[in-house]
């Protein structure tokens, strides 16, 4: 098992050394196979821990990129080379340097999670092309320490608004007074998100008095729950990723933790319901990017598209973000007239007000956008709409 692990890190080493050493940028070919087709590559979780969220981005990509094609771009067609990274940071970084190197794709879009993003963000930009995530909140994947990764963009919204939103419903909206915080200390989605609304949840007169932490893959969460109980805490604020999530609430109510729990996006699966159970779930909430039952025309027809396509399936946020990312570099293409990396790049950095389900899009100066939060309740082992945040 640890030959195989060193002699994988060596092939990764190796496949990293070839790319970053061509670090001059794409060619203006990179990406076009021909006159008539763009590549772009997805870089998602398609199997492993959280396959869940790849796969629905996948299926929201499809969908729209086949919508594309229907009339083209400018007479040429968008290409999707899909990279399963296996929810593996090193297997993302492995996918990047091929899909740059051997694909010659035009973007990236993915991963789905932050970890899995930051693990493709030097890649991207040594080799000067356009990196897009459409669920990767944690704010240091676009820009850290005030410096940006201009080649790196996402299409959600970032963590400190997200726990912002989850403090500010908190106090004002369930009006409680303390808090206890439990992550999952391997998660940089988990940590960033966690940090943001303790802070603001302080800043509200909050007080937090329990913080307890988990490893993704743990299975028996007894102990930091009892010492969570023993705190009695009002509220009890969970970002974490739903396979852990669904036992931990599962576990939770078991213990005799009544309290409402919140979350960010990363609950949103189909398959925690199916962890959790329907009544655990019960006075749960979480912030999301959009809400199925949104009456907007624009997200009732992404709903009834994905439907059709998908034997009656309902989209979750990541299937909308999947859909809108798809959209978001296709009118980049449109307006750069290529799929040069760089015009590519430039035209994305200017997207100003385009109309996407999941909120209009515009960028702020370290390509994160601009758009609102939804507050999602878990009912009868469904979720249904709470209320809309505006930035």
């Amino acid at each position: 098992m640890r030959k195989k692990k060193l002699a994988g890190i060596f092939v990764s080493f190796m496949l990293a050394a070839g790319v970053l050493a061509g670090c001059g940028g794409a060619s203006s070919t990179s990406g076009e196979k021909d006159d008539e087709t763009i590549k772009i590559g997805a870089n998602l979780e398609l199997s492993g821990g959280v396959a869940s969220y790849g796969q629905s981005i996948e299926e929201g990509l499809k969908l729209a990129i086949e919508e594309i094609n229907k009339d083209g771009i400018d007479g040429k067609k968008i290409e999707l080379v899909t990279f399963d990274n296996k929810s593996d940071a090193a297997e993302a970084t492995n996918g990047a340097i091929k899909l740059i190197s051997q694909d010659k794709v035009s973007a990236i879009i993915g991963a789905a999670t932050s970890t899995n993003t930051l693990a493709q963000v030097e890649i991207a930009q040594k080799n000067k092309t356009p990196l897009i995530t459409p669920t990767g909140t944690n704010s240091t994947i676009t820009s850290k320490d005030g410096v940006l990764n201009d080649f790196v963009f996402r299409t959600c919204f970032i963590d400190p608004f997200q726990g912002t939103v989850a403090a500010n419903f908190a106090s004002s909206d369930l009006k409680v007074k303390n808090a206890a915080i439990i992550i999952d200390s391997s998660s940089d989605y988990s940590k960033g998100l966690a940090a943001s609304f303790q802070k603001s949840f302080e800043g509200n007169g909050g007080k937090i008095v329990a913080e307890e932490a988990y490893v993704a893959k743990d299975t028996d969460f007894n102990a930091i729950l009892t010492n969570i109980k023993a705190k009695n805490p009002e509220f009890v604020f969970l970002p974490g990723f739903y396979e852990e999530v669904g036992l931990i609430i599962k576990q939770a109510r078991a213990l005799g933790i009544d309290a409402p729990i919140m979350g960010g996006d990363g609950w949103d699966s189909p398959t925690l319901i199916d962890i959790a159970g329907a009544d655990p779930l019960n006075n749960t909430f979480i912030t999301n990017h959009y809400s199925s039952g949104d009456s907007d025309p624009k997200v009732q027809d992404f709903v009834k598209a994905f439907e059709g396509k998908y034997g009656g399936k309902s989209p979750d946020a990541f299937a909308a973000l999947g859909y809108d990312t798809a959209y978001f570099i296709a009118d980049a293409i449109k307006r750069a007239g290529s799929g040069d990396p760089e015009k590519l790049k430039k035209a994305l950095e200017e997207t100003d007000g385009l109309g996407l389900v999941s909120g209009d899009l515009k960028l702020d100066k370290n390509h994160d956008p601009i758009k609102a939060a939804v507050i999602l309740e878990y009912k009868g082992g469904k979720q249904e709409f709470n209320t809309k945040v505006n930035p």
